[in-house]
């Protein structure tokens, strides 16, 4: 990676390359298993024809005293709803168990850039998801706007202090999409130098923002997702919310021209209020080497405590794709071209922005 051209998404980040990734065939991975059917509790009646018995009447006191428990609920078909119940169990712990194994012994399977999709869909997935639904409370728009099959580069807006708006927009195509597709996202050099981020990054399917991997996996056929604000974006002051800063020289448009791939423009809002940058302790950043550090109303006065984002509800639209395919080869050179469609995606998401911004009731609802 130390010769990889990095795609200038932003033009603050440094150049240094992410380490050698493994070389490994990719994964289908498995899809989680489903659960019992339920069982239906109903008043038992007397069989016809004969006298009512303590089988079929009403049960003794001391049996009464027991509950509803005390006897298995009948499923509508005659069949004991505790047994369906007791093997959609028994399917999940043998489900989970053999997931282990295969982690433990090495059976298993990740892709030239080491995403993992049975880590993915089982476990990472699983851990997003109630972030997603149950604290930001995610409404997604305009799923079908992302192709279903074939690569397709997905610009989006981007903000937060933190990189979250990524992850969550990675949860949405995942769960929305109606082929099932999963987004790759193209990651600044940082997220690769940090200990336990960088593996989880690779085996989430993020790879490094340069021409070389975005164009091979745009080859491959892959849903690519790029945020060209970088970090002047994520590390605006809170005073410049909903308002997207320079998108580069316009790297991505080149990679989508190369590959002929449409590029669908993306709108985040709700991201911007989860950590509202107040201030920038610059020279505290440079002696960690980060990009800025941000000052919020909690943090770092709150200690941990000020690092927990505010539940804000967001929104994420995907807007019409933004055909490349009619372009000759040499187009990705045309810099004038360049200008005019990163000039076009960027104002198509700041359209949408506003847009969302004015139908919104509330940040927090």
């Amino acid at each position: 990676m130390a010769d990889a051209k990095v795609i200038p998404f932003d033009d603050d980040r440094s150049r240094g390359g992410a380490g050698q990734r493994p070389v490994r065939r990719r994964s289908t991975g498995s899809r989680r298993p489903g659960g019992g059917e339920p069982a239906m509790v109903g008043e038992v009646q007397p069989l016809p024809g004969r006298a009512a018995t303590h089988e079929d009447g009403p049960a003794p006191a001391g049996e009464a005293a027991a509950g509803p428990s005390a006897r298995p609920p009948r499923s509508p078909d005659g069949s004991g709803g505790v047994d369906a119940a007791r093997g959609g169990l028994e399917r999940r712990v043998a489900s989970g168990l053999s997931f282990l194994r295969r982690r433990l012994t090495g059976e298993y399977e990740v892709d030239d850039f080491g995403y993992d999709a049975e880590l993915t869909d089982q476990v990472l997935m699983s851990l997003l998801r109630p972030v997603y639904e149950k604290y930001f409370r995610v409404d997604v728009k305009g799923i079908e706007n992302i192709p279903k099959e074939g690569g397709a580069l997905i610009v989006a807006n981007h903000s937060g202090t933190l990189p979250l708006d990524g992850l969550m927009m990675q949860v949405a195509v995942h769960d929305h999409h109606p082929a099932g597709r999963h987004l790759r996202l193209l990651a600044a050099d940082l997220v690769f130098v940090l200990p336990v981020v960088n593996e989880l990054a690779r085996k989430l399917g993020h790879t490094l923002a340069c021409a070389e991997d975005a164009e091979r996996l745009l080859g491959q056929g892959e849903l690519v997702g790029v945020m060209p604000e970088g970090f002047k974006g994520i590390g605006k002051p809170f005073g410049d919310r909903y308002k997207l800063q320079r998108f580069g020289r316009g790297g991505f448009v080149s990679t989508a021209l190369r590959q002929g791939a449409p590029i669908v423009p993306c709108s985040i809002v709700g991201a911007e209020e989860i950590y509202p940058m107040i201030g920038n302790a610059k020279t505290l950043a440079r002696l960690l080497g980060f990009p800025y550090f941000p000052l919020t109303p909690t943090f770092p006065w709150l200690g941990p405590l000020g690092a927990i984002p505010l539940p804000t509800k967001w929104t994420i639209q995907f807007g019409e794709p933004i055909p490349t395919d009619g372009y000759p080869p040499e187009a990705a050179e045309d810099p004038m071209l360049m200008f005019n469609l990163t000039d076009q995606v960027r104002e198509q998401i700041q359209h949408t922005l506003y847009k969302l911004l004015v139908q919104r009731r509330s940040v927090f609802f």
